[in-house]
């Protein structure tokens, strides 16, 4: 239809981190700052292996090869920590109730 507008989703265009954050820039002119350890494996890495990543699919995520870690435009968008933080916060929880 003439004038309709598509529904683009946002893809990444740039990644940086530091030790303390990640902060991804988006198409759209988004940039989004998130804890860095809210990403486990990124937070084991080291900064050269953090500034080794390759967009995937022409921005819907990222991929870091030297750590195996994928994360995508959707879960940052969202808000989204890995699973992996969000496990390691269930086990501390977990620990702290066995030990009030």
């Amino acid at each position: 239809m003439p004038g309709m507008k598509l529904n683009k989703e946002p893809k990444i265009q740039d990644v940086m981190t530091t030790d303390d954050h990640i902060t991804v820039s988006f198409d759209d002119g988004r940039i989004l700052s998130f804890p860095l350890k809210w990403y486990p494996r990124l937070v084991r890495a080291t900064p050269a292996q953090r500034r080794n990543w390759k967009l995937l699919g022409r921005g819907v995520g990222v991929h870091w090869p030297d750590v195996d870690e994928d994360l995508s435009a959707e879960g940052f968008l969202k808000g989204w920590p890995t699973r992996e933080y969000l496990r390691s916060l269930e086990h501390k929880t977990k620990k702290q109730e066995i030990f009030a």
